[in-house]
This record gives C-alpha cells, sequence and structure tokens, in this order.
C-alpha cells in the first residue's frame, strides 16, 4: 500500500533550522515526483518545493528560495525539506505528497497541489520566541 509518513516538525525560534521527512513506502521514488506543501490556520494548501522522479529537477515557491532545499535518499526510500533562516509565517501543518511521474515528465516538477494524488499527514511546524 502505497503510503508517506512526515516526521521532523516541532517548536523552532526564528531563524532557527529544521529538517522533515518524507518516508515513502509501497513506491519507488524513481518513478515519483515529490511534493512538500504546508497549510497554516486559516489559509489554503500551498506549493513549497517539489523534485523529480529524475531528482535531477527542484523548484522552489518564492516565499522559500535560498531558505529552504529538497533532497531525496533513494536508499532509503525518503525526502528531505531542510529548512534554515524560518520566520514565523513559516509556521504551518507540512505535508509531502507524490505523483506518479514517468517518460519525459522525469525531469520536471511541479508543486501545484491539485495534480498531487497520494498525500501523507503531515507534521507541525511552529516557528515562535
Amino acid at each position: 500500500q502505497l503510503q508517506f509518513v512526515e516526521s521532523g516538525g516541532g517548536l523552532v525560534q526564528p531563524g532557527g533550522s529544521l529538517r522533515l521527512s518524507c518516508a515513502a513506502s509501497g513506491l519507488t521514488l524513481d518513478y515519483y515526483a515529490i511534493g512538500w506543501f504546508r497549510q497554516a490556520p486559516g489559509k489554503e494548501r500551498e506549493g513549497v518545493s517539489c523534485i523529480s522522479s529524475s531528482g535531477g529537477t527542484t523548484n522552489y515557491a518564492d516565499s522559500v528560495k535560498g531558505r529552504f532545499t529538497i533532497s531525496r535518499d533513494i536508499a532509503k526510500n525518503t525526502v528531505y525539506l531542510q529548512m534554515n533562516s524560518l520566520k514565523p509565517e513559516d509556521a504551518a501543518v507540512y505535508y509531502c505528497a507524490g505523483l506518479i511521474s514517468s517518460g519525459s515528465r522525469r525531469y520536471q516538477c511541479s508543486y501545484s497541489r491539485q495534480i498531487y494524488p497520494y498525500w501523507g499527514q503531515g507534521t507541525q511546524v511552529t516557528v515562535s520566541s
């Protein structure tokens, strides 16, 4: 059964760092683009970053560019989101999601939430002093 499990969330002070993990099971990351999304209270879920199934393409929302880094470990079937210089506005529940991606799409990724059919349950990130 295909499953994503997020972990690594917690409370961090502004300017601090966290690394989120998205452990995948029931699938091989080589065939899936993975996206990270977040949802703050009262706001819509928004895309943060994505990595292509080839692993060679990553994209970031402008709000996190230069501060967040997405990566993956094929051997562990896990995708990471390294978050640095965290701001209070980064606080949200963070989700990872998967999209099967083959052929020419292996080299592309999008963090548009509507195209991702498989989702994890989320991990809470709180940024506060």
